[in-house]
């Protein structure tokens, strides 16, 4: 069995970010679910839009898991393996602009409804959200304080802040004239 390292899967998520279309109203971020000790180690995947909606890249991932199984993504937690990770490029929202339910929440929702040890408890982020669509994100303070370890995962921060960006339009600058 190969053994990959934390930065492996941080490039498989940043694989999965480049799918997501770029718009100037989003991030291109890439997920990916993980289970070390299984023999498959990597659950689901997911983007950026990949599912209808304005759906982002761990929304994506856990829907995608819990139709593989058959099971509601309120419930996908009771059946991820105790090891379960999440390796995500940006760090998960606190807020949706659509009212949608914020991926903190998502995160946090695989522990309250799966037993002591089981659910996402440590995920891995590539960066931190930018501010500029919601301002400051408190996302991973709040899966701190509920016990959820969140991990950065150094050396692809420029390459994953130009995937996530793309789409966005840069803020003209006037030049001086000489």
């Amino acid at each position: 069995m190969t053994q990959y390292t934390h930065q492996d899967y941080m490039r498989l998520a940043l694989l999965e970010a480049r799918k997501s279309p770029p718009k100037p109203t989003n991030y291109c971020v890439g997920a990916i679910l993980v289970s070390p000790s299984s023999p498959h180690p990597i659950l689901a995947t997911g983007y950026t839009v990949e599912l209808p909606g304005n759906t982002h890249a761990e929304q994506c991932a856990l829907l995608k898991l819990a139709q593989s199984m058959n099971i509601s993504e309120e419930h996908v937690g009771s059946i991820m393996p105790e090891d379960t990770v999440l390796y995500t490029t940006m760090e998960p929202c606190d807020l949706r602009n659509s009212g949608n339910l914020p991926c903190t929440e998502r995160v946090l929702l695989t522990t309250r409804n799966s037993g002591e040890h089981k659910g996402i408890r440590k995920v891995y982020i590539g960066v931190k959200e930018p501010e500029k669509f919601v301002g400051e994100n408190k996302g991973r303070k709040k899966l701190e304080d509920a016990g959820v370890e969140v991990i950065h995962v150094p050396g692809l921060e420029d390459e994953i802040l130009e995937v996530a960006t793309a789409g966005h339009v840069e803020a003209e600058t006037e030049e001086e004239e000489p």
